[in-house]
């Protein structure tokens, strides 16, 4: 019965929970970065 309230029980959830969390961060990364790259070069022209 405890193991229903932990989300983690089941490893292979768990496992695809934090694998979509890191591909979520690292697409928001390259978002911001592409964003800074782009105001810089408008910047210097």
């Amino acid at each position: 019965m405890k193991s229903a309230l932990i989300p983690l029980a089941n490893w292979g959830v768990g496992t695809a929970i934090i694998i979509v969390f890191a591909v979520v961060c690292v697409v928001l990364t390259v978002m911001v970065i592409n964003f800074v790259m782009k105001g810089k070069k408008k910047g210097e022209e």
